[in-house]
């Protein structure tokens, strides 16, 4: 399991070829695959799965170890850990102990060594890295596909309603109706109007174009061998890079959480709901805030796309000296 900034995916996905599933004797990163492919809900998302030359990290919800980090301070973070056949069970439960794990769960400690090899790996790929492993390409797939996933929400809510709607005036629910149990039909619902989502639209492609600048900038400061003193410069400024995907005020009636791409949910404790402010509104049926929250959103991916862009005219300049 990896979970985390989309800006470390790449980083990740290397790692994951290159520590060995104890179990298999594949990689982590074919075996991840093959589970997704096996647990694909049809045969769209499973051809998407075989064609990606990567995998994608999920978004983090809720959890002490990261929550203040990611959702309130902007720091890139991660959750690593290893599951999907004894999951449950025994979590901070009186059998949480030591004699369930070396007797039910892992019981050789073969994922506890794959776990400090894919932790191990990770941070020293982080400290030795000339330059922070950031790839924004990632990111500005992640946004692309939370936009995508909005979009056909609100658009699943208009045809639950019109069809609801139009139950109600061809008489189906009366037609229906065992006057033994009998069942109040719904009323009339006002169909929810459209969004505009443009201007989520225009700043997601606007990373997409800055992160491909940067990679190909990236490469050639890379290659040429840079100044590392330039480089070290720049990895400050990098530093900084989540934090604007924050918003000071927050989300609507929870100002802790400021970054605007990824939340816990309202209702759904630990999991995760991505642009949280624009899809819960859809979700409670508040038209209006979810339409406001799209450019709270779009100013914070503005905001990271002109930054990432400044960021690689940096590297073209270390990279011509």
């Amino acid at each position: 399991m990896a979970e985390g900034a989309h800006s470390l995916e790449a980083m990740m996905n290397g790692v994951a070829r290159d520590v060995q599933d104890p179990e298999s004797g594949v990689t982590v990163w074919k075996r991840a695959q093959a589970a997704q492919i096996a647990n694909a809900q049809d045969d769209d998302a499973r051809a998407r799965l075989r064609e990606r030359s990567d995998l994608k990290l999920a978004p983090l919800g809720s959890g002490t170890d990261y929550t203040v980090f990611q959702h309130h301070l902007g720091v890139p973070s991660l959750n690593l850990g290893y599951g999907g056949e004894d999951d449950g069970g025994i979590y901070h439960s009186i059998y949480d102990d030591f004699y369930w794990y070396t007797h039910f769960s892992d019981t050789d400690f073969v994922y506890g060594k794959a776990l400090a090899q894919t932790v191990g790996i990770t941070v020293m790929r982080l400290a030795d890295a000339d330059v922070l492993p950031y790839r924004f390409s990632s990111l500005a797939d992640a946004t692309h596909d939370y936009l995508k996933e909005v979009q056909d929400l609100l658009k699943q809510k208009q045809g639950q309603v019109k069809e609801q709607n139009r139950e109600v005036e061809d008489g189906v629910f009366a037609a229906v109706n065992d006057p033994r149990r009998p069942k109040v039909a719904p009323k009339l619902e006002p169909v929810p109007p459209y969004i505009n989502f443009a201007p989520l639209q225009n700043a997601a492609d606007a990373l997409a174009k800055s992160g491909e600048h940067y990679n190909k900038a990236l490469a050639t400061a890379l290659k040429g061998g840079a100044d590392p003193a330039r480089l070290a410069a720049l990895n400050a400024k990098l530093l900084s890079a989540e934090r604007l995907l924050l918003n000071d005020g927050g989300l609507p009636t929870r100002p802790y959480y400021k970054h605007m791409l990824y939340a816990p949910g309202l209702y759904t404790g630990y999991s995760p709901k991505t642009v949280s402010g624009i899809r819960e509104s859809i979700v409670l049926k508040d038209y209006k805030l979810a339409e406001s929250e799209v450019p709270r959103v779009a100013k914070a991916v503005n905001d990271e796309a002109a930054f990432v862009e400044q960021m690689a005219v940096e590297l073209e300049a270390i990279a011509a000296k």
